[in-house]
């Protein structure tokens, strides 16, 4: 198969390029693929909304810089913060025109939120499901593009370079090109070769590495792991962002469910499990300070009374406002027994958002030649140490725009790559023990769970290293020798994943953001990228 552009991931960066590069280019042919349904991407369970100056009379792009600035903790770019809050603007117009749908006042002015680390409300929501309310409207403008085809249960399984040519390419190697990918179409179970001319990576994040995530059971981090094992540079890995308030509800496995920042910011507090507010011992913003100084802060607390939650307090908030605001919780609070008016809401932080991720320039460009990446994936250099509430959808929006900018501009010089071996699966049988993978992934997630949380030390930084040492071992052996699934293939890109976070967080001698050591509790002078 061979297509002009080929988009992975079918989220809010992937969409919004497709769509962008379908306008420009009527003639040209652009394929997304997926790896479930359509819509089943990190997105879709964004909550809390998208960061914008959109009042200018009480805002500014200053303060929504400085805010973005304060956040990542000395290590964001500043000239891609500049570019993201200035540019994110008409992105946020955009999405409206293809139709999003964000809350209003009575005025029909937009309802505009404050989230932690945010010193104005510029925040847009549809309610509590900001990210399901975009998905839908990005996906109902692509069926309007008729060169646009957007293939479902699609695993890509790695970039096609050089190296399948029979060169030795390594990190060193310059000029590494992705020719496209090799995908397991999951309805024919056939491995395919995809030629594409350009090839960008929107996979979304990595949060299932961990136990408890407020991630979906696709976020496997399979975007970071295919550019690692093509030699690609990924950058700042130690860097995930655990939301503070995840629901407990104790024994439940799989996705958490978010409660939004958004409840804070209306007025909701967070108590220990003796019933006292706690955050003004940690930080003069209190329960809106940045996540990074909350989850500490929760943990801490978890951790001095042996607890496995804190609690939540919305029964002071007006009860009509909070239905409207936040249907969504009340609904799922009301399905396990609590009552936000009577009762207090059990809460745990949870792994949320990798800020490191593959590296890119200001233009989506990554190290490898015609591939880009956008959206969670990458690490463009807006988040730093630590990403501002609601600044994510608002990143993939603007480095999907200029990924499209600068692939249009190279897509008449390029040609597709002959000459490209197909899929080699000789020797391989079907998996005769699924717990083999099942298992595996258990230790894997309780591994980082135990050792590469919010509060991390040498030692156990350590005792991680070692344990998914084993695990690639076992897990590479069962590779080649196994038929290939999706089960597999995600496993195996979760215990490269969680190598590359290990990795990174060992040489990071500081703590610093979302990154705390307590060998290491100051921060180094000198500031760093850690790149891989």
């Amino acid at each position: 198969m061979q297509t002009d552009f080929l988009v992975v991931g079918s989220g809010i960066a992937g969409l919004t390029y497709a769509l962008k590069v379908a306008q420009d280019c009527p003639d040209k042919k652009i394929t997304i693929f997926t790896k479930t349904i359509s819509d089943e991407t990190n997105t879709k369970y964004a909550q809390g909304g998208v960061a914008g100056v959109i009042d200018q009379d009480h805002d500014s792009f200053e303060k929504h810089i400085e805010d973005t600035l304060i956040a990542g903790d000395g290590l964001c770019n500043k000239e891609v913060v500049e570019i993201v809050v200035k540019e994110g603007v008409d992105r946020i117009n955009e999405i409206i025109n293809w139709g999003a749908r964000f809350d209003k006042d009575p005025d029909g002015d937009f309802a505009l939120g404050k989230e932690g680390g945010h010193s104005e409300y510029r925040i847009l929501h549809h309610k509590d499901v900001t990210g399901k309310e975009i998905e839908r409207a990005l996906l109902e403008t692509l069926k309007k593009r008729p060169n646009i085809e957007l293939i479902t249960h699609c695993f890509v399984l790695d970039l096609v370079t050089q190296h399948h040519l029979g060169y030795l390419v390594t990190k060193a190697t310059p000029n590494i090109e992705c020719y496209g990918v090799y995908a397991l179409n999951l309805r024919t179970k056939k491995i395919e070769t995809i030629l594409a001319k350009v090839v960008l990576l929107a996979t979304g994040g990595n949060g299932q590495v961990y136990r408890s995530t407020t991630n979906p059971i696709i976020a496997t981090g399979d975007g970071v792991a295919m550019h690692n094992r093509a030699k690609g540079r990924i950058e700042n890995m130690e860097f995930i962002q655990f939301h503070p308030t995840a629901l407990y509800q104790p024994g439940i496995k799989g996705q958490a469910f978010l409660i939004t920042e958004a409840v804070r910011g209306d007025g909701g507090i967070l108590r220990n499990i003796s019933g006292e507010a706690f955050m003004e011992q940690y930080d003069t913003r209190r329960d809106l300070a940045p996540r990074d100084i909350v989850a500490r802060a929760m943990d801490n607390e978890m951790k001095k009374s042996g607890t496995e939650h804190v609690w939540l307090d919305c029964r002071h908030m007006d009860p009509d406002k909070f239905i409207h605001h936040f249907p969504n919780i009340h609904e799922k609070c009301l399905s396990v027994g609590i009552d936000f008016r009577k009762d207090m809401i059990p809460v745990a932080p949870a792994a949320h958002y990798s800020c490191g991720g593959i590296k890119t320039d200001e233009w989506a460009r990554t190290s490898i030649r015609n591939l880009f990446a956008a959206g969670e994936c990458a690490s463009t250099g807006l988040h730093g140490a630590n990403r501002l509430a609601s600044n994510s959808l608002l990143e993939a929006m603007v480095f999907a725009h200029r990924a499209y900018e600068e692939s249009v501009k190279i897509i008449g010089n390029l040609s597709f790559r002959e000459g490209i071996p197909d899929w080699k699966a000789e020797g391989t049988n079907a998996p005769r023990e699924m717990i083999l993978i099942t298992q595996s992934l258990k230790e894997l997630q309780q591994v980082m769970s135990d050792y590469v949380g919010i509060v991390r030390t040498n030692v156990r930084l350590e005792r991680a290293m070692r344990r998914l040492d084993l695990l690639h071992e076992e897990t590479e052996n069962l590779y080649e020798t196994t038929e290939v699934s999706p089960q597999l293939c995600e496993l195996r890109n979760m215990i490269t994943v969680g190598y590359l976070i290990v990795k990174s967080a060992q040489f990071r001698h500081e703590s610093r953001g979302l990154h705390f050591n307590t060998d290491y509790p100051g921060k180094s002078n000198l500031l760093q990228n850690i790149v891989l």
